[in-house]
């Protein structure tokens, strides 16, 4: 039996949920070290906060992805993980700039704190399960396609995520002023409506893909003995032990590109407030301030629309030149765009450093899974996504120990100094793909 080739509309619809998800995730990464400065948290303290998040996907990922392979309900298997995901991640996205209503009972700093847990750990059990779908029904010549589709998605909903706040202020009049200990009017339209369109576009995925049967699956597998073999969750450690060679070259690619991109999302607002705007970090209430976390999200939304468009020409860039150099090359463009900050002469030129940005998040998006999914049994698809992920909450926890630290005592308080690392750390991804073999473009050769 042969996987069946999907029309481009199926393709669409399978990963159409992942724009919701998108879109409460881009909030979460231009707005959570805002809102938790405006809750009280200092520079160097934003990492620490925000390491929660890495935590709970590495806790998260393997088990939703162990178990969603071995899952069959009246919804398939994939299908159940992301829907219940969506629905915590909503919650947590109407919550978290509410955090100062629950102070009869802890500070709204730690409320806000545990509603970014709650939102990533969520976005972790919606996000694996997608990738994996894509995997699970696609043909090997169609998966480079079916993860572009996905990431021309990410980049839709993060760019109406990204932009939000900056539009319903600059074009609706909407304040993103508020009074010392709370967040502006703008961030909290924002974050409702993120959760709607996350509700909403789950709904689409869940009602319109049909999943493989498990009896369907195991005539797609090749050695049926392995597929009756026993199992217990225990085997995720197995899994990880025994995990293919392109698996372990690829994890210190996504290991340096994810350290990058963590640093970028924690401290570009302080970093673009005090290098850019020349503000005193220790005013987080002035309309200064929140005029330049609205930019810092308007540059995120360019970076991902950016990542958007180029989404597009992926398949055929790696088609032409395979899929390793094109990786290289995306990741050498963004990392020169991060250190590009540093020399900009103000806030417009940043514009190109985030073009440079998107281009590399795109592949990051795409490139890595599209090559590992060539290399894994189709039934651990789910168990190997999951393992995948360590080596994307790794680096963020690492960066998220030392990168406060950093720039309190290494960059003497200045945040620029973060991305300038986190560019560096995309250079070193590029230069590591050099090292791993795509067993498909081998297959293919």
């Amino acid at each position: 039996m042969k996987k069946r080739r999907l029309r481009l509309l199926e393709i669409w619809n399978l990963s159409f949920g992942f724009l919701g998800v998108q879109m409460g995730f881009a909030l979460q990464n231009a707005n959570a070290s805002r809102i938790l400065q405006i809750f009280g948290a200092d520079v160097h303290e934003l990492s620490w906060f925000w390491i929660v998040a890495p935590l709970t996907g590495l806790i998260v990922q393997p088990i939703v992805g162990y178990y969603s392979d071995r899952t069959w309900t009246r919804l398939g298997r994939r299908r159940p993980y992301f829907l219940v995901g969506a629905i915590f991640a909503a919650a947590g996205l109407v919550l978290m700039p509410n955090s100062d209503l629950f102070t009869a009972f802890m500070p709204a700093l730690w409320v806000g704190a545990g509603m970014l847990m709650i939102m990533d750990a969520s976005f972790n059990i919606a996000m694996e399960p997608f990738r994996a779908l894509v995997a699970d029904l696609l043909p090997s010549d169609q998966r480079t396609l079916g993860f572009s589709i996905q990431t021309v998605l990410i980049g839709i909903g993060a760019v109406v995520g990204s932009w939000l706040p900056y539009a319903l202020t600059n074009f609706f009049g909407i304040s993103n002023q508020a009074e010392e200990g709370s967040v502006p009017l703008s961030l909290l339209l924002s974050f409702i409506l993120g959760a709607a369109v996350l509700l909403i576009s789950i709904l689409i995925t869940v009602f319109t893909t049909k999943e493989y049967s498990p009896e369907e699956i195991q005539q797609l597998e090749d050695d049926v003995e392995e597929v009756e073999e026993k199992s217990s969750l225990l085997h995720i450690f197995r899994d990880f032990k025994m995990m293919p060679q392109t698996m372990r070259q690829l994890a210190w690619v996504q290991f340096f590109s994810w350290f990058g991109l963590f640093g970028m999302w924690v401290f570009s607002t302080p970093a673009i407030a005090s290098h850019i705007y020349q503000l005193d970090l220790s005013d987080t209430h002035s309309k200064a301030f929140q005029d330049a976390g609205d930019w810092v999200g308007f540059l995120f939304g360019i970076y991902n629309l950016v990542s958007a468009l180029y989404a597009f020409l992926l398949p055929a860039i790696a088609k032409k030149v395979g899929r390793k150099k094109t990786h290289t090359i995306s990741l050498l463009i963004g990392g020169l765009g991060l250190l590009s900050i540093y020399v900009m002469p103000s806030k417009e030129w940043l514009i190109l450093s985030m073009i440079g940005v998107g281009i590399a998040w795109a592949s990051i998006l795409a490139m890595p899974y599209a090559i590992l999914a060539g290399s894994i049994p189709a039934r651990k698809m789910g168990v190997y996504m999951g393992i995948f992920n360590f080596f994307i909450v790794l680096p963020q926890i690492l960066n998220a120990f030392i990168g406060g630290p950093l720039v309190k005592y290494a960059y003497n308080n200045q945040p620029i100094y973060a991305l300038v690392l986190s560019g560096a750390s995309f250079l070193l991804a590029a230069a590591l793909v050099f090292r791993v073999k795509d067993v498909d473009d081998v297959v293919t050769n």
